[in-house]
């Protein structure tokens, strides 16, 4: 059974920057899709990033393209998401997700994603 756990949220000044990490415990498929989701409260769980962990098909929201990088290391299990120039809006719950399927891989497909981790909070100060 794969689980996920998500650390390295916290609290930073607008500009700052975080490392978030997902620990993944079971098994994934070496191909799979891994992605990083976030929700606000109030409002709906947006995709934040998605790739493929074998390197294929990365892709970002708009509103982070260019200041959060999604990657996987093989060696640990594990996948981050840096975040640099980070604004207020970009606080909230961040969670990641992984689908084994080889399909499409999105942060805009969630619906995809078969297994969730639990979520680190984020929040970012003006």
């Amino acid at each position: 059974r794969v689980q996920l756990s998500e650390s390295g949220g916290g609290s930073v000044q607008a500009g700052g920057s975080l490392t978030l990490s997902c620990e993944v415990s079971g098994y994934i498929p070496s191909d799979a899709c891994m992605g990083w989701f976030r929700q606000a409260p109030g409002k709906k769980r947006e995709g934040v990033a998605a790739f493929f962990i074998d390197g294929g098909g990365t892709y970002y929201d708009d509103s982070v393209q260019g200041r959060f990088t999604i990657y996987h290391d093989n060696a640990q299990n594990t996948l981050y998401l840096q975040m640099n120039k980070l604004q207020p809006d970009d606080s909230g719950e961040y969670f990641c997700a992984t689908d084994p399927k080889r399909g499409i891989c999105s942060p805009y497909y969630d619906f995809e994603f078969e297994t969730w981790g639990q979520g680190t909070q984020v929040t970012v100060s003006s």
